[in-house]
């Protein structure tokens, strides 16, 4: 059992991005749900989709085919908050990533949402992860 799922999901994504697989496979969560359609919405990830097997729920995640790794939409993942030390921030001190060309996923009131959303609908929250 996974105590810490996101940096479970983020770790991950992140050996199939080095070993250039196309498919991850990830124990299903509705925290895991919420966190894919985002970025799904900010294309980071082409889709998923839930299967069962063994009959436990289980999420397939398609990533982004990759020609060259210039163009990988995906380049970093950091876990920012962690069950041991939290990170809440408000709307207006919200971290841009890169400059604005990375996200920090932020876990709101109304809902995990992107920096950018967060900040547009001035809601502070815990910032989960930074992806770029």
């Amino acid at each position: 059992m996974v105590n810490d799922t996101i940096s479970d999901l983020l770790t991950r994504i992140r050996n199939a991005i080095l070993a250039n697989h196309q498919v991850v496979q990830i124990p299903k969560s509705k925290l895991i749900v919420q966190i894919l359609k985002v970025l799904v919405a900010e294309q980071f990830i082409e889709a998923f989709k839930e299967i069962s097997l063994n009959k436990k729920p289980v999420l397939l995640i398609s990533l982004k085919p990759s020609k060259r790794k210039e163009q990988l939409p995906i380049t970093n993942l950091k876990r920012v908050s962690k069950p041991s030390v939290r990170v809440y921030k408000k709307a207006k001190d919200l971290p841009k990533v890169l400059g604005g060309f990375g996200v920090a996923l932020v876990s709101t009131s109304q809902g995990i949402m992107t920096d950018r959303q967060a900040r547009q609908k001035k809601l502070g929250g815990e910032i989960l992860f930074y992806i770029w």
